[in-house]
């Protein structure tokens, strides 16, 4: 069967307005495989963007999401990888499903382990967030020691996943207490910021050595003017890189809550409301279609 000459999908029809829309199916491009999706994922970068973060009015018109899984439908002529129709557009081991799949993609191309002769101490803010769930692992199997913030209710989710020390991220003491974590935070030099806000940067600058070099990471880019203002010692950027460790078990995906306000791309309106309102924590909000 031949794929549909329309689709639907979540457009910005205004800053801070997105609407479930009939659209032209996109014409398939040479490097390009074209999917049928199946499940889709939902990270606070699409409701930022829906908002328009860093590019204002120009987010008007485009579509919204990052994270999905589906089926290949088709493949264009100068795709070098062996991809063909009926294949999973995303590799995955047996063990996950199509929702679970769907929670990874930003994920896992935010973080990677990495190997360090010493056990080094991270701070990571954001623990309980799906990026930042992965993150946890991911610092653990890398041989770090983890510091990270989020609700009380989430403490012991996040101590099971090897996080050596939890904090709540609205505690007026959590400055000291990550302080006192890191022996004074002389010895702390890492920090990665999965909220990404100038209020969050500003407290993983301040936790940071003062005496060393630092450096400050985060999913969105933060002006690094706004860290250094806090801490002179510390750079930023923000991470996009590759890796996963999912097939052996010791990396998980977040928790997944399937459908959360109804199912399909209506149901993606309600929980882009639910992210930007604060209501989600400790799991990834995923849409079946």
């Amino acid at each position: 069967m031949s794929p549909p000459s329309d689709i639907r999908a979540v457009v910005i029809v205004g800053l801070g307005k997105p609407e479930v829309k009939t659209v032209p199916l996109p014409k398939l491009r040479d490097n390009y495989i074209l999917v049928r999706t199946t499940a889709v994922g939902l990270n606070p970068t699409d409701w930022k963007h829906v908002d328009g973060a860093r590019v204002g009015e120009a987010v008007i018109g485009t579509r919204v999401g990052c994270d999905y899984a589906g089926i290949v439908e088709e493949v264009g002529k100068a795709v070098t990888k062996p991809f063909k129709k009926g294949d999973l557009q995303i590799v995955v081991p047996e063990n996950l499903s199509d929702s679970q799949a769907a929670s990874l993609g930003v994920g896992i191309t935010t973080v990677r382990p990495s190997s360090s002769g010493e056990q080094q101490r991270i701070f990571i803010y954001g623990g309980s967030t799906a990026t930042g769930i992965l993150g946890i692992q991911y610092a653990v199997a890398s041989g770090y020691r983890v510091a990270t913030t989020c609700s009380p209710h989430n403490f012991e989710y996040l101590k099971s996943l090897g996080a050596d020390a939890v904090f709540a991220y609205r505690s007026p003491t959590v400055l000291d207490d990550i302080k006192a974590w890191a022996d004074g935070c002389d010895s702390l030099t890492l920090a990665w910021d999965c909220v990404a806000s100038k209020e969050t940067a500003k407290l993983c600058a301040a936790v940071l050595s003062r005496t060393k070099e630092g450096h400050y990471r985060s999913l969105l880019p933060v002006p690094e003017e706004v860290v250094r203002s806090v801490n002179e010692q510390v750079d930023a950027g923000f991470t996009f890189a590759l890796g996963l460790l999912l097939a052996d078990g010791r990396v998980k995906p977040a928790d997944t809550e399937v459908n959360r306000g109804g199912k399909g791309l209506e149901g993606v309106l309600v929980g882009l409301r639910e992210l930007k309102e604060g209501r989600v924590s400790g799991r990834k909000l995923v849409y079946t279609l």
